[in-house]
């Protein structure tokens, strides 16, 4: 691990970065440019302290995990992703394979989308990045565990991520998940995640299972989906799905259409159900 040239990266990366360029409001006025420490560390999930020994060369080495979130911190690209890697000590992921770092791109449409709620997911349904509309609407899936940010995984497996939806909407989700699924599944034969995914779930979850059987197959696409809001009440919204073949990774983004009940429903959301996450700035290491 070279901390000198970790933390001078770090450095700079954070000050090429405007509060802007994040999603993040500018606040009062700053004496340097660029994003302040707690920034970056509230956008990598990670303590304050922690991020400051990084940059300061006296902090430990982060895991893979951490780097990959301090990657999307920083709008990192894949070639300086690497370089952060490196510089860590650690050997960066393999370019031919799915990567859990989120391209600056997808990224930057992402805190673009400060009134609607979005996200990015994996093909597998791991949430790698939200903006603070989808953090109000399906709760802040990144402050969890990364076991617990697979959304095929808690929607077979915790009752809970169940109760966003209405009843009678669960079984066509609980189809379109298995499905989902199954394409991936097939067509990475060699990659351990998906097999490893749907193992568990079969012998966890006996609805799983027998979804599986069915051999139903179907990508993600364009649909309407309905959420039961605790706050809000129910929410018709039009999920729009882009794709990022290279990166094995889709953004997901719920839209109300003007003039509709949702529609005032999803601005009511915006002003009482987004929560300041400044506050959680919690370490992960998972």
């Amino acid at each position: 691990m070279n901390r000198t040239e970790l933390a001078d990266f770090l450095r700079h990366g954070r000050a090429r970065l405007a509060p802007s360029d994040v999603g993040l409001a500018p606040g009062p006025r700053r004496r340097t440019p660029g994003l302040r420490r707690e920034e970056v560390a509230q956008l990598a999930g990670m303590s304050v302290d922690y991020y400051t020994r990084l940059e300061q060369r006296r902090g430990p080495r982060p895991s893979r995990q951490m780097l990959t979130a301090l990657a999307r911190a920083l709008r990192l690209t894949d070639d300086e992703r690497d370089h952060l890697f490196h510089l860590a000590g650690e050997e960066p992921p393999r370019r031919e394979t799915p990567s859990a770092h989120v391209p600056p791109g997808l990224m930057l449409i992402l805190d673009r989308l400060y009134d609607t709620p979005a996200q990015v997911v994996t093909d597998c349904a791991e949430v790698l990045a939200q903006n603070a509309m989808a953090r109000a609407l399906t709760l802040d899936v990144m402050s969890r565990p990364r076991r617990e940010r697979n959304l095929a995984r808690r929607y077979f497996l915790d009752p809970d991520a169940r109760a966003l939806f209405p009843e009678e909407d669960r079984e066509e989700h609980a189809r379109a998940a298995v499905a989902n699924l199954r394409a991936v599944t097939a067509a990475r034969p060699d990659d351990p995640e998906p097999a490893a995914l749907v193992a568990e779930l079969r012998a966890e979850s006996e609805e799983f299972a027998h979804l599986w059987d069915a051999h139903e197959v179907a990508l993600r696409h364009r649909a309407t989906k309905r959420f039961q809001h605790p706050l809000v009440g129910l929410l018709d919204l039009d999920c729009e799905v882009m794709l990022s073949h290279e990166h094995h990774q889709y953004l997901i983004i719920h839209t109300a259409r003007p003039g509709t009940v949702t529609y005032e429903r999803l601005r009511l959301l915006r002003v009482v159900g987004l929560q300041d996450f400044a506050t959680s700035g919690v370490e992960h290491g998972d």
